[in-house]
């Protein structure tokens, strides 16, 4: 499987009256919500796509101890390209599916608003999020419903 990852509105709530609790790393606390949402989903057959605009702020090894500080060992972890000033999410999601063919089942989890105009094979696997709460067990449920039985979770 593979999830498309956001991080801020998705692991991490976007309260505009509360600065995020930093770790030791410079980064922000995952909520423990989202956590317990993410370490469900995580599987030696997974890979975690980052799609957050945080992407390049770290390489791939130093995300992975971010994740593994907050308690997530995620072996298989990407990110999407880098593109041009200005390309939405939603482009950058397009693009690459465009250059990638994938033969697995997928998640989108984010909280932007403009994914919605994703095409319906894409959309179908989007799950949207408000950004102040973040990624919740409920969603858990939707993920599980839209996977069905090729989602194997803790």
């Amino acid at each position: 499987m593979l999830i498309f990852l956001d991080i801020d509105g998705v692991m991490v709530p976007a309260k505009s009256w509360e600065r995020p609790c930093l770790l030791s790393d410079g980064f922000p606390e995952f909520s423990s919500k989202a956590l317990l949402v993410l370490q469900n989903l995580i599987s030696d057959d997974v890979t975690v796509m980052l799609t957050t605009s945080h992407k390049s702020r770290f390489n791939i090894q130093e995300w992975k101890e971010i994740f593994q500080r907050r308690g997530i060992t995620i072996n298989n972890l990407k990110t999407l390209d880098e593109c041009s000033f200005g390309v939405s999410r939603k482009d950058e999601i397009l693009n690459w599916f465009n250059l990638n063919s994938i033969n697995e089942d997928f998640v989108i989890l984010d909280d932007d608003k403009s994914l919605n105009a994703l095409p319906t094979f894409l959309k179908d696997n989007l799950i949207l999020t408000s950004p102040m709460v973040g990624l919740t067990e409920n969603h858990l449920d939707i993920i599980k419903s839209k996977l069905g039985n090729n989602l194997h979770t803790t």
